[in-house]
């Protein structure tokens, strides 16, 4: 026996609106037609994230596929974990092993000064001005980096630069007591520049996510300060903290331009490791071993964004 199936025509669907049937049991009827109003409501619908998802497939995801089918190709094709394992394996290990020293200091550090700054915002008397005034110079100072800010910090701090002049010229020369801006520490110190006011700009939500009425509620339970931000505040913006510091660190771990440019790759860092394969300074049948190190820097970065939205999760509970 013939049996015809119908649609029932929900808002959207390229179901014929008009067709018969409701219910469990729909009566019989013509099968389900696409019609005009009914595709056109689905691509407007669609539309929007279109844009989205080609930029996601051709900048992310394509690239991501190809750099971790190559990490595990030799140059005639074939399927090897050679390159996986010098990727793993001496001046390479010693590179992730610096860049990940780096970006946990450049990411513990600016994050808690970070934080202190954007309290001391938050708290502020008139703060609606000095806010203002604050998110505009972290923005600019968080999205200053490269070569621009490797020759800031080289005509200041460098071996001629003003700032170590004039310490010369007070008796303290710092190059003369063990400090150099061209090592890992002055990277650090370079860092510092725009990792600050990054955090500023994504911790200032979270504080402001913080109800009057909690601390309210403390006082008049008889709660100090420090009672406070121990068993409350504290708490609440533990997770948002922590999900900010990954945030830093996989900033300071994907940053390529200024180190290079500070110090023309002296220091091992897979960034710049990873920029030498991609200049073609390789030797010969090493080509992928780049696209190794790559799908390492990928799979630390997964980690670290999986934690991120974890912890974020987590404190929307509390500050929505």
């Amino acid at each position: 026996m013939d049996q015809t199936v119908t649609a029932s025509g929900a808002p959207g669907s390229f179901a014929d609106p008009g067709a018969s049937g409701s219910g469990l049991a729909a009566a019989p009827g013509p099968s389900a037609k696409l019609t005009v109003p009914g595709a056109v409501r689905w691509l407007r619908r669609v539309a929007g994230i279109v844009p989205f998802g080609a930029y996601v497939t051709l900048g992310l995801l394509l690239p991501m596929v190809a750099v971790a089918v190559g990490a595990f190709q030799n140059n005639s094709g074939g399927f090897t974990l050679s390159n996986v394992h010098a990727a793993t394996h001496g001046v390479y290990l010693h590179g992730f092993e610096q860049t990940i020293i780096l970006s946990v200091v450049t990411s513990i550090v600016p994050g808690i000064l970070g934080l202190l700054i954007a309290y001391a915002i938050f708290t502020a008397k008139r703060g609606t001005i000095l806010r203002q005034v604050a998110v505009t110079a972290s923005g600019v100072f968080a999205n200053f980096g490269g070569v621009p800010l490797a020759f800031l910090f080289i005509a200041t701090l460098g071996s001629s630069g003003l700032a170590t002049q004039w310490l010369t010229d007070l008796g303290f020369n710092p190059y003369n007591h063990g400090f150099s801006l061209y090592t890992l520490a002055g990277v650090v110190i370079v860092y510092m520049y725009f990792q600050i006011p990054l955090m500023v700009l994504v911790i200032l939500p979270a504080l402001e996510g913080l109800r009057p009425a909690w601390r309210e509620a403390a006082q008049n339970l008889g709660a100090r300060t420090w009672d406070y931000w121990r068993f409350v505040g504290g708490p609440v913006l533990l997770p948002s903290f922590l999900g900010c510091v990954l945030l830093l660190f996989g900033s300071a771990l994907s940053a390529y331009a200024t180190a290079e440019a500070l110090t023309t790759g002296t220091i091992p860092l897979t960034a710049i490791q990873i920029g030498s394969f991609l200049n073609g300074n390789v030797i010969a049948g090493q080509e992928n071993i780049g696209k190794a190190l790559g799908l390492g820097m990928v799979v630390i970065i997964a980690v670290a964004m999986v934690l991120y939205v974890a912890l974020q999760r987590r404190s929307a509970k509390w500050l929505r």
